[in-house]
This record gives structure tokens, sequence and C-alpha cells, in this order.
């Protein structure tokens, strides 16, 4: 199919351009920028009139829930919310059930997502056999069947020789490792920020130390190692700081935080309100103030929506005991506007962080717009509200501490591959 956008403002924070421009495809691909090659007969136009073109959302942290976890959300479900959100490139954890530390079950998962639809998925192998901190994977095996990095979701390897030795194994391949800083000991029972709002609510709190210990183990291992680390979740300042001390070192790391994070704090608890039971727990003012920050200025590298899609069972209990998580595939671009719009920066350095960014974390050629690059476009109508709502939400998660908030941008089109993928005029 040839497709015609027209009358949009294109934006490719990977080439800094910023400018009313046509795109042209053909075969899947852009094969047109501004002016149409010869002999191009659309047919199909997308009219981008008073809309953002710019390259689908790349989202390193994405629970797809499948294998095992249908009963919270199906892989259908949560394809359609991530075209909807303008998602086309995702990375999901290895924590689904069995655990993502065979290779058949790697290209099982890869086989299910190979529809014209769905986003392009990439999967994150486990480091150690059923995640257990113990067992290395057989990691090299996991790579071929479409592994692009190894991580234990939000499971720590409590042994350090364990993790030693899977930072050599992991470095000598050239295989990215992604690991959540957080002490398991520091961190045992607790649900909510060690502060204030804790202690009043009668909470057990988890520390700033839970982070900074647990990164700093990290950045020494890969001193020894030189593996290409990035770390998963960054929710403190302090934590950050040390993270922009590493690179001043010479050290290879990388980082990213979550939407939720970007813009709430443990203030939003509110009197127990379990949709802002995450993991890491939402920090204090200060924290976001300097995660916000540390996002504009490039120190963190990406901003992802850790989608985490929970049944309504596991959140209508008792704070201490709701499941921890947030539905995001579908408020990734709004709140990253919203975030844009409060800092006052440009769009272009923005999209960076969802797009480009992230794209070059992953080690994949996406998240820019240009010739001869897979048609992966996001178009949506920034003066456009999205009610954060129920009804509105197509994953089957409606899990957020976001609902019923009115926040800027909605997607207009979602192309994947230069498929259709999602057509928000017909909503």
């Amino acid at each position: 199919m040839k497709i015609h956008i027209k009358n949009g403002r294109m934006i490719d924070p990977a080439s800094k351009t910023d400018k009313p421009l046509d795109l042209f495809i053909a075969a899947g691909r852009i094969v047109g920028i501004g002016n149409a090659p010869a002999n191009f007969e659309a047919s199909s136009v997308l009219d981008a009139s008073g809309c953002i073109v710019c390259p689908g959302l790349v989202d390193l942290a994405a629970r797809l829930r499948e294998p095992g976890f249908e009963y919270k959300a199906t892989l259908e479900s949560e394809m359609a919310a991530a075209a909807a959100g303008g998602v086309t490139r995702l990375a999901c954890p290895p924590d689904t059930d069995p655990v993502l530390d065979e290779p058949g079950l790697v290209e099982m998962l890869s086989h299910r997502a190979r529809l014209p639809e769905f986003a392009h998925v990439h999967p994150v192998g486990a480091l150690t056999t059923q995640l257990e901190g113990q067992a290395l994977t057989e990691m090299a095996e996991l790579s071929e069947a479409g592994c692009v990095a190894f991580g234990q979701a939000n499971r720590a390897i409590v042994d350090t020789q364990v993790l030693l030795r899977a930072m050599m194994y992991a470095a000598t391949f050239g295989f990215p490792v992604w690991l959540q800083a957080q002490d398991p000991f520091l961190s045992r029972k607790g649900v909510a920020h060690d502060g204030e709002v804790a202690a009043r609510l009668g909470l057990a709190g988890i520390p700033v130390a839970a982070e900074t210990i647990a990164i700093a183990t990290l950045l020494h291992l890969v001193r020894e190692t030189g593996v290409r680390l990035h770390l998963r979740r960054i929710s403190s300042a302090a934590g950050l700081e040390m993270i922009v001390a590493a690179r001043a070192a010479g050290i290879d790391v990388s980082c990213e935080v979550t939407i939720n994070h970007l813009h709430l704090t443990d203030r939003d608890i509110g009197f127990f309100n379990a949709h802002a039971r995450l993991d890491p727990p939402l920090r204090s003012q200060s924290d976001r103030d300097a995660l916000r920050e540390g996002l504009a200025s490039g120190a963190i590298n990406a901003l992802i929506s850790d989608h985490t899609p929970v049944d309504d069972d596991a959140k209508q209990t008792p704070f201490e005991e709701a499941e921890a998580g947030a539905t995001g595939l579908e408020l990734l671009l709004p709140l990253t506007l919203k975030w844009a719009l409060e800092m006052k920066l440009p769009l272009v350095t923005a999209l960076a962080r969802i797009t480009s960014d992230p794209a070059r974390i992953l080690g994949v050629k996406a998240g820019s717009l240009a010739l001869g690059v897979a048609a992966d476009i996001c178009i949506f109508d920034p003066a456009a509200e999205f009610l954060v709502s129920r009804e509105n939400l197509k994953s089957q998660g409606k899990n957020t501490p976001f609902l019923g908030q009115h926040l800027p941008g909605r997607v207009r089109y979602t192309l994947i591959d230069g498929h259709l993928a999602f057509d928000g005029t017909l909503n």
C-alpha cells in the first residue's frame, strides 16, 4: 500500500527536524520526505492537519502478560493499547510464566507477536534460570532466539559472585544487562517510600538507600567486567547523582525513569490509593523534581511506560497487599507532553526520550523518520485532550493513578511497517 501523509508538522528527534513536511510510504517504508518520488500514486491519504507526525514511540518496559497471566491481560488487548498509544516498538521483561529463560519460549512469544497491527516486540531474556539468581541462562542461545538484553525484571541477584559471573559472561559476548537497583533486604516487606507519608499511614517503608546501595554494587561490578549496563526505573535524586558521576568516570551506564515517577510523589498515595502502589515506590517531591530535570538534560536516557496491567481484584485490597504496577502504554505520549509543557521543553527534545533515545539503548534501527526506514509512525493532535478513564483505555488493565485526569495529546493514527494499526478518527 502507498500512503501519503499530508499537512502534518514532522518532528524527527534523530535528525532534529521540526517543520511542515509530507511523508510518502510504499512497501512499508518511507520513500519520500517533503516531495513524492517519481510516479508515486497514493492508494490512501492521511490528513495530518493540526497534527504532529513523529516516529513511532519506543517503550523499554511493557509487560504483555503472556505467557502465563492472561487473566490480567492478553497479547491482543495490550497490542491494541500499544497501537492506541502510538507505541510501535517495545521491550518486554522476562517475568512471564514460564520465565523467558528458554529459546523456545522467546521464539513462541515473538511468533505470537508477528501480526501487522502488532508493535515490534523485543524480549528481554532472563539473566538467571527462573530468575532465581543462581544458575546463569544460556544467553547466547537466547540472543539467537531474539533477546535484545538480559535482566531479572524486579528480582535481585543476592549472590554477588553469581552477578559478577553473569556480567563477565554478558560482557564477553557484548550482551547488554538491564537491572533494577534495589537492595532486597532493605526493601523487604516495604510498600512505600520511607518518609513522612509512610509513617503517617503506618506503611512499611523502602529507603532511598535500598536504591543507592544496589547502584554502588552494580557500578563496582561494571568496572570489573566492562559490561554494558542499563539501570531500570531510577527513582531517587541520590541514585541519579551516582549514575552521572559514574559516567564522568568513564563507566558505560544508561538509565530510565517511569512516567509515574516523573509526575507523582509519595503524597499521591493519598488515603491508601492502591493505584499508586508501585515498584519502586513513589518518592519525595525533591526526588521527583531531580528526575524531571535529569530527563530534560539527558542524564536520564529514556522515559518508559513501565506498563503493568493488573486485574481489579489485585488492586481492590488494602494498600500493603495490593499488587504493584500501573497500566501505561496509552499514557506514555500524553504524560511526555505534559512534562514537556511544564518544563517548557521543545517537543523535539521531549519526543527524543520516547523515540530515538530508547531505540539507541535497544540497539535497533528505529525511532527516526528517514528515507528507507520502516514506516513506524505516530500521528497525534497536541491540542486534543485524552481523558484517562476505564472506558477509554484499551488495555485490559485499568489500573493507573491518573484515572479521571485530562492529559494533553491524542493519537490520531499509528502506522507499523506502513500498516495502519490504529485509526483514532473512528473513535
